[in-house]
């Protein structure tokens, strides 16, 4: 038996009695289980369309009295056209039921659904910028447009249009018609595109705005949807993405923009319209700051440097300037290392910052020494089970912080015999 769907021809139905037509057992997992309940009639919407389903209760009496409440947490149809309603709790064929729908929820929905023909239809009118896909999600809902990239002024213009007739509180009416009708409609340009189904189609029109092909739920006229907030714009594969809010969630996005702008004037100590100003000194500020440190860190590591040269000697033809630092983080110790290097002959740099996890290592060269730096590196980490590489001149890698002494003593050693090795052959 095919379930009779109320809100098809009253989106603003809350409340309806049913009997239970079939239930079956949807899954079970650690004892609980999740059941699937048919009922004659309902007023309860499935996931479908881009729209989510509805949730809410149904209530069932017994012979003595007592009442049962049962949660109803999804809504979905079944490739037959079935309707089931998920529970956690099971109730008898031939059960009579009073069903109440979540209306918050309901009037969410409506509201955003609704909204999105408009907007969809003002797209299309203003801009030739079909609707090709819509999502209606929990916090904000979004279309997809087949259209070149919008201009701010558009995006403005459009939610201008949007909202004016939201104003003039246009009927929205609801019918059904037979397939042959709906091809004619398709045909005149009246629709622009039909559903994939069988049997009779079912028609939203907002008056001498928009006719479309929808099974979802909607106002009764555009002034119920309550206002219209697109919120932001971005490329997808198709076109571009345009997020939206209407109604009530119109109202609770605008009230947060206005309390974060609040909190944002509070840091900043400068009036809301202020901010942008504000910002923009700050963000000048910080490329003066980060400039000046970039100037003074360079500055650091080059006196640096000259005091590391001088406490190593060269032993066997080769200095090797072995640190490790814990203070210091990998950019610094980077910069130090081709600063140590590039200030006398015959010397490597291999130094580790230990700051933060992983440590990092670095290995640099003076450009009269015949090493390549990366290829070193590289090996010398994957004997570990580690990555690294780089440049002849200088290499980078990352390794746990209580390993670093160890591969630190490693590798000086080995470089210290590479070019003993090296000096004897000559």
């Amino acid at each position: 038996m095919i379930t009779d769907r109320l809100y098809h021809r009253d989106s603003f139905v809350r409340a309806f009695t049913a009997s239970v037509t079939d239930i079956r057992e949807a899954s079970r997992a650690d004892g609980v289980s999740i059941w699937q309940i048919a009922l004659d009639r309902t007023a309860f919407y499935p996931t479908s369309g881009g729209q989510p389903h509805d949730t809410g209760n149904l209530r069932a009496t017994s012979r003595n009295g007592s009442v049962l409440e049962i949660p109803v947490e999804t809504v979905d149809e079944d490739e037959s056209g079935q309707l089931w309603h998920f529970t956690r709790k099971p109730l008898q064929a031939g059960t009579a039921v009073e069903g109440e729908i979540d209306w918050p929820r309901r009037l969410d929905h409506i509201q955003q659904h609704s909204g999105q023909h408009l907007l969809s239809a003002v797209f299309a009118r203003e801009l030739n910028a079909p609707t090709v896909s819509f999502h209606l999600g929990e916090s904000a809902s979004t279309i997809d447009l087949a259209t070149q990239p919008i201009a701010h002024h558009s995006l403005q213009r459009i939610e201008r249009i949007a909202n004016e007739l939201i104003a003039e509180d246009r009927p929205v009416a609801m019918r059904t018609v037979e397939p042959a009708e709906a091809q004619q409609l398709l045909a005149a340009g009246a629709l622009r595109k039909l559903p994939e189904r069988q049997g009779p189609i079912r028609l939203i029109e907002i008056a001498d705005l928009d006719l479309n092909a929808c099974g979802g739920t909607h106002v009764r006229s555009t002034g119920q949807i309550g206002g219209l907030l697109i919120r932001s714009v971005e490329r997808v594969s198709r076109g571009f993405r345009v997020e939206f809010v209407c109604g009530l969630r119109a109202v609770h996005a605008a009230r947060q923009d206005f309390e974060l702008l609040g909190r944002a004037a509070g840091v900043l100590s400068t009036k809301a319209d202020e901010i942008p100003a504000a910002v923009e000194r700050l963000l000048a500020e910080v490329k003066t700051s980060a400039k000046e440190k970039h100037r003074m860190r360079e500055e650091l590591a080059t006196y640096h440097a000259t005091r590391l040269v001088v406490e190593e000697m060269i032993e066997d033809n080769l200095r090797l300037v072995c640190r490790m630092f814990a203070d210091r983080d990998r950019e610094y110790v980077k910069t130090l290392a081709s600063r140590v290097t590039a200030s006398v002959p015959r010397t490597i740099a291999l130094l580790a910052s230990t700051e933060s996890s992983p440590a990092n290592i670095v290995l640099a060269r003076s450009g009269d020494l015949e090493m390549h730096c990366g290829e070193i590196m590289r090996e010398a980490l994957s004997n570990l089970g580690f990555r690294g590489g780089g440049s002849p001149d200088l290499a980078q890698g990352d390794l746990p912080p209580d390993e670093v002494v160890n591969f630190l003593a490693m590798m000086s050693r080995d470089l210290r015999y590479y070019f003993a090795e090296t000096k004897a052959s000559d």
